[in-house]
């Protein structure tokens, strides 16, 4: 009996159907997409995403409250409180209580953090910069514009 052998699909040739036009699946791939040239290329710095915008917030807003970071970046309180610790036990964040909300937590990052930061601010900015070769400046102006349009962001400080 002859045995039918389908051809091989290459990675070019998945058919995505109906999820080329969806946002979720879109962003999540350029995620992964993102994140897996990032530590290709800077993992060796001991750098990762989600740890450096957390410290770069707390560079750029000495003294935040732990809860309004946590809430600005989206991340789950016992998470945030977690990744405090790390930061701490690597003497790259202090935090402190103020007197008037005792319930409140402040974060400011010590001298070994903001050297930590400043170090490598431009590596870590400087990467990112460099990986849309596939969209023109002006498609990349676009799309960051779209996505803090979509995630209601406003532009800001692009210090």
């Amino acid at each position: 009996m002859d045995q039918i052998i389908a051809p091989v699909i290459t990675v070019d040739q998945v058919d995505v159907g109906p999820l080329h036009g969806n946002l979720g699946f879109l962003l999540r791939m350029a995620q992964l997409q993102v994140y897996e040239d990032f530590y290709a290329d800077l993992g060796e710095y001991g750098l990762k995403p989600g740890e450096f915008s957390v410290l770069t917030l707390i560079y750029k807003n000495p003294h935040i409250r732990q809860g309004v970071l946590a809430r600005r970046l989206m991340i789950k309180r016992a998470h945030m409180t977690k990744l405090i610790r790390v930061f701490e036990d690597r003497g790259h964040v202090s935090r402190t209580i103020p007197d008037e909300d005792r319930r409140a937590v402040e974060l400011e990052l010590t001298a070994d953090g903001l050297k930590f930061v400043e170090t490598n601010w431009d590596r870590f900015y400087g990467h990112e910069k460099a990986q849309t070769p596939r969209l023109t400046p002006a498609e990349e102006k676009q799309m960051l514009g779209l996505l803090r349009k979509f995630v209601d962001l406003e532009q800001g400080d692009a210090q």
